[in-house]
């Protein structure tokens, strides 16, 4: 079972220093830790980490307090071991989309290279700047422990906590026919260099023992887009969890991203398209998580 000495988990490189380290943040409010890593105060007491990452029991928080110098995302390549995703999990989102709700959850994936850090810059490539950039927030649960053919019952003993997640998207290579073909092209659509940006922590589940509790909200240059509570969705996160592991492995590292709400950004007729553009600033906010924040360039 995931079981872990931490209650927020955050990746960062202390001030004055060069190294990437892990650690538990200190602070008077959690509410949002990038805001006061961004203004240079936030501190962190520091990780011992093994062979077996950060994510694993033997990952110990000292003594030693450190000042954060620059957030990072909480997971990187070596660390996140898989990124599911499910879609069409909100049941406004269905509503809105004009769809049947599924039978059970759809997946796809990203391959890991599509990680990016919080206050990253998320590139939009050439092939994919017809108009088409979108957004999607995600609440994140993260892999703590191997497991597999787990029950609803227990497969949250296995999720070691959850982050926010958004997962951006070229919706015309995802959907357009000319491109698509006749079946939604869902992972070459998502899957491009940091299209899954994550943080700003990781947030224990013994923080969080009951995810649907949680509210979503995300804002593209302080204009809302999307709101929610978790608890709108189809699928719960035991669910999806008890589901992906059967037959599967589901590895410690893994992260699931488990849906966006209504309200992206490129729904119904193209002419009414809400875009990602150039210099987009978004924040991405879920309660007793945090706000993760990214930008947007064109290349």
């Amino acid at each position: 079972m995931a079981s872990v000495s931490w209650s927020r988990l955050i990746r960062f490189v202390p001030a004055g220093r060069s190294e990437v380290l892990y650690g538990e943040p200190v602070a008077t409010n959690y509410d949002d830790i990038g805001a006061v890593a961004d203004a240079g105060e936030l501190q962190a007491k520091v990780f011992v980490v093994d062979a077996s990452g950060p994510l694993s029991p033997s990952a110990k928080v000292t003594d030693e307090v450190v000042r954060v110098g620059k957030l990072l995302g909480p997971l990187d390549w070596d660390n996140c071991t898989d990124i599911k995703c499910i879609g069409l999990n909100y049941k406004k989102h269905i509503e809105e989309g004009g769809r049947a709700p599924p039978p059970f959850p759809s997946l796809f994936t990203k391959p890991t290279t599509a990680l990016a850090d919080y206050g990253d810059v998320v590139v939009i490539p050439k092939c994919a700047q017809e108009n088409e950039a979108d957004y999607e927030a995600e609440l994140v649960a993260v892999i703590g422990e191997n497991c597999k053919d787990v029950t609803p019952e227990e497969a949250l003993k296995y999720v070691v906590g959850y982050t926010i997640g958004n997962d951006v998207s070229a919706r015309k290579w995802q959907r357009n026919p000319e491109r698509a073909g006749g079946v939604p092209q869902w992972c070459y659509a998502k899957s491009f260099d940091k299209f899954a940006p994550m943080g700003p922590c990781i947030v224990s589940s013994k923080v969080i023992p009951d995810p649907s509790v949680l509210h979503m909200k995300l804002s593209v240059n302080g204009d809302k887009r999307q709101e929610t509570p978790i608890s709108d969705l189809l699928f719960d996160v035991a669910h999806i969890v008890s589901f992906l592991s059967q037959g599967s492995t589901l590895r410690r590292g893994a992260v699931i991203m488990t849906g966006t709400p209504s309200g992206v950004g490129c729904t119904g007729p193209e002419s009414a398209w809400k875009y990602l553009k150039h210099d987009d600033k978004l924040e991405l906010e879920v309660s007793q998580i945090g706000v993760l924040r990214h930008t947007i360039a064109y290349e």
